[in-house]
């Protein structure tokens, strides 16, 4: 079934809803989608671990940790607890398909880097999400406690950082060419047209609910869930006065409240970078339980333009520095 197009012309910036669509389909059925359609857009296994130098490591682990976490494995050819732990380290990035990308560094050819993370002995393995980089462990441990890390990793960068990892292509695996995935079993299509026909009729209430349905029954619906973050939004800015909110934004930089609906009414109005820009920047100003909620109402938003979209991974980036 093909995404539908949203009839919120001149209420939400169609860009952003167009690119909302295809990133939301590629980060929620990315992987099934790559071997149904022969890997197209999809990473071989091979390119799950690489070897990095001072050279590549701004393109091979800062830019690509803006989308999918990169674990470090600082080594040498002379450590034995080297050559223990990175055949393992190179199983759990095989097993783990895509969810984080494993970035060798020897350390002898690449003093330099060594010399920035501040390893004082190898092995030793840190990650780098979004930008920011985080000590792992340092040293040959067990495998249960590198499948603990990782776990902790994958989910921070999920949670945190909307971080859904790379597509590996199944045929580059030796895997047998997978038949077209069934469509869903239910009546989604005629659910999905009662949605866009509220939206149609400003009845923004009648569309949430309606998405709500097909994702009770496939709540891994990637039109209905983008459909139900776009008609939440229209709800959450209908009725408010713009003027009003925009003042008490104004007034109060460090209210949360007010940030969260001028940044609605910013990407409601298409200033998609406006819109990031102040929540990133009341994330800076704010602590505990408000900065957790101004940071989950960020990647709501994330949500709604689209995971790859450059405004995002730029904001993401942003956020990961305000967080850390």
């Amino acid at each position: 079934m093909q995404p539908r197009n949203m009839s919120m012309s001149g209420v939400v910036d169609l860009g952003a809803v167009k690119a909302a669509q295809e990133a939301k389909a590629k980060a929620e059925q990315a992987r099934a989608e790559a071997a149904r359609q022969g890997g197209g857009g999809a990473v071989s296994p091979a390119d799950l671990v690489i070897d990095v130098s001072e050279a590549s490591f701004e393109s091979d682990v800062i830019q690509r940790s803006t989308e999918v976490p990169v674990v470090i494995d600082f080594w040498a050819e002379w450590c034995e607890p080297c050559k223990q732990l990175g055949p393992l380290l190179e199983k759990l990035t095989l097993e783990y398909n895509g969810r984080f990308v494993l970035a060798k560094v020897d350390v002898d050819a690449n003093q330099m880097l060594m010399q920035q993370f501040g390893i004082q002995g190898i092995p030793a393995v840190f990650a780098v999400v979004a930008g920011q980089a985080l000590p792992l462990f340092q040293g040959a441990a067990p495998e249960a406690q590198i499948r603990q890390t990782v776990d902790q990793l994958v989910q921070v960068a999920e949670e945190r950082f909307g971080l859904t990892g790379l597509v590996v292509d199944a045929d580059a695996q030796g895997g047998e060419e997978r038949e077209a995935a069934p469509e869903p079993a239910g009546p989604y299509d005629a659910l999905l047209e009662a949605a866009v026909q509220a939206l149609d009729a400003g009845d923004l209430g009648g569309a949430v609910q309606a998405y709500k349905n097909v994702l009770a029954d496939d709540p891994a619906n990637t039109e209905a869930k983008l459909g139900l973050a776009q008609a939440e939004l229209l709800q959450r800015v209908q009725g408010l006065d713009a003027q009003q909110v925009r003042k008490e934004a104004a007034e109060k930089p460090a209210d949360p409240a007010a940030q969260i609906a001028a940044a609605d009414l910013d990407l409601v109005g298409g200033h998609v970078e406006d819109a990031f820009g102040r929540l990133v920047d009341t994330v800076k100003k704010v602590f505990g339980d408000d900065r957790d909620a101004v940071r989950k109402h960020l990647l709501g938003l994330f949500e709604v333009v689209g995971l790859e979209d450059p405004r995002v991974v730029k904001a993401r980036t942003a956020l990961a520095r305000a967080l850390f």
